[in-house]
């Protein structure tokens, strides 16, 4: 039997949610033969954050049946069961779906990744799935997803206003002030901060703003978001120049003279979401070279997971993988409205990065020389173990916090900032969703 995991035809939406109601009973029928109860007792020994939040269950009570189907066929493709992988993957196949409940989608993205697992096919999947995203990457396209995530969403602006506040006090008094931004927000966090720049007591002083551009499906997007900067800057009357640095494949290539950094500038180094994608036993050289630089302050923004502690086990990574994700979709299923596009552009953007962590192998970017891709998040108090060897922290002023505080009030309920406390090894902030870790923001100083 040939089993697809790419069925993702809105003609089935209607047969595939009847089938969902009675999913319990179908999911309680194989239990004999699968053994569902396995996967739902064992914990999670690397979630170093988590709480209490059962991601087995949803909020009435109920076994999630997508948790407990997934969780078994990672098992069973970790002990190269082929009879019950075919089994799982056909039930998950006849429940999943890209267009129905956040239980649906998660089997259907997920099941694509254990497919290509199962099948040693995704090097081959990634690489398609990252050539439709780049034909598809416009810079309206891009914006329209960006602005309308950050309307609903916390996700991103919590580590923009985190930053930005940690940048403009560092930099206080300063005339000539130079940006390094290695991230993926499109620029979309530095209006903001010209604003701010402009209303400055003293003499305004003059910014430079260097753009490294990782992603080659953003170059499409740069030449459009440099020209609109520019005349931002110019509106807002703020002396501005702008630098995109592109070609690399490696972050570790950066130098301060390919940076353009000169003498006399305050350097401040903006770093969001770009680390995960440098590889594990790189990350400490790249942040060697980041002090090189000299910055005054470096402001280090990414999401809370852990999918390096456990790479060498499959079911490990797999679990913290889907814990991760399932937070992600339950957070857009209450952010968006059920037949949003943004929501379910934002959701396939996922399965791109489920399949380089669960399908490809760790050498995969090393033979195929496609540069700093490999998606391994880590938990904040582990960065703070590697950036604690160059800098020191700097941390978040009160003025700062009371910022990031004012901004989760603009949205619903369910979003919150955490402080750690009594730990001399975590240092930062965390964005909290129903009491979640999901994003850390922190700032240092060399």
């Amino acid at each position: 039997m040939e089993i697809s995991p790419y069925n993702t035809s809105k003609k089935t939406t209607k047969l595939k949610l009847k089938k969902h109601q009675s999913n319990n009973h179908i999911v309680h029928h194989h239990e004999a033969s699968i053994d569902m109860h396995r996967s739902s007792t064992s914990s999670d020994s690397n979630s170093e954050t988590c709480h209490d939040h059962d991601h087995d269950h949803d909020q009435d009570g109920n076994i999630k049946w997508s948790s407990k189907l997934l969780k078994d066929c990672a098992k069973a493709i970790s002990d190269r069961d082929s009879l019950k992988i075919h089994h799982l993957l056909w039930m998950l196949n006849e429940l999943a779906s890209p267009y129905g409940d956040s239980d649906q989608k998660l089997a259907s993205y997920f099941l694509q990744a254990l497919f290509c697992k199962a099948t040693q096919s995704g090097e081959k999947c990634y690489k398609t799935l990252s050539s439709i995203a780049q034909k598809n990457h416009s810079f309206d396209s891009a914006r329209k997803l960006i602005l309308k995530f950050q309307e609903v969403s916390p996700w991103t602006t919590f580590g923009h206003v985190a930053s930005n506040g940690a940048i403009l006090e560092a930099l206080e008094g300063e005339t000539k002030l130079h940006i390094i931004d290695i991230s993926t927000t499109l620029c979309t966090q530095w209006p903001t901060l010209l604003e701010a720049l402009a209303t400055r007591n003293d003499e305004t002083p003059h910014l430079k703003l260097t753009l490294v551009v990782m992603n080659s499906s953003n170059n499409v997007v740069m030449k459009e978001i440099g020209q609109r900067m520019e005349k931002f800057a110019r509106l807002m009357g703020v002396p501005f120049e702008l630098n995109v640095i592109s070609g690399l494949n490696h972050l570790r290539e950066l130098t301060k003279e390919r940076l353009g950094v000169q003498e006399g500038e305050a350097i401040a180094l903006n770093c969001v979401g770009a680390m995960r994608r440098v590889e594990l036993e790189e990350r400490g050289g790249v942040i060697s070279m980041f002090k090189s630089l000299c910055p005054k302050v470096v402001t280090f923004v990414e999401e809370e997971g852990d999918f390096c502690s456990s790479k060498d086990d499959f079911v490990k990574c797999f679990e913290e993988c889907l814990r991760f994700y399932t937070l992600y979709f339950e957070m857009l299923e209450e952010s968006f409205p059920p037949t949003s596009n943004e929501r379910l552009m934002l959701e396939r953007e996922c399965s791109r990065s489920i399949v380089r962590v669960l399908a490809c192998s760790n050498e995969f970017d090393h033979e195929n020389n496609i540069g700093d891709n490999c998606e391994r998040r880590e938990r904040g108090k582990q960065w703070c173990k590697k950036l604690s060897n160059e800098f020191s922290p700097y941390g978040f002023s009160d003025d700062v916090v009371d910022d990031v505080k004012a901004l989760l009030k603009r949205y619903q309920s369910g979003w919150s900032l955490v402080v750690p406390q009594g730990d001399d090894n975590q240092t930062g902030i965390y964005l909290t969703w129903k009491e979640e870790p999901v994003v850390w923001a922190s700032s240092w100083k060399p």
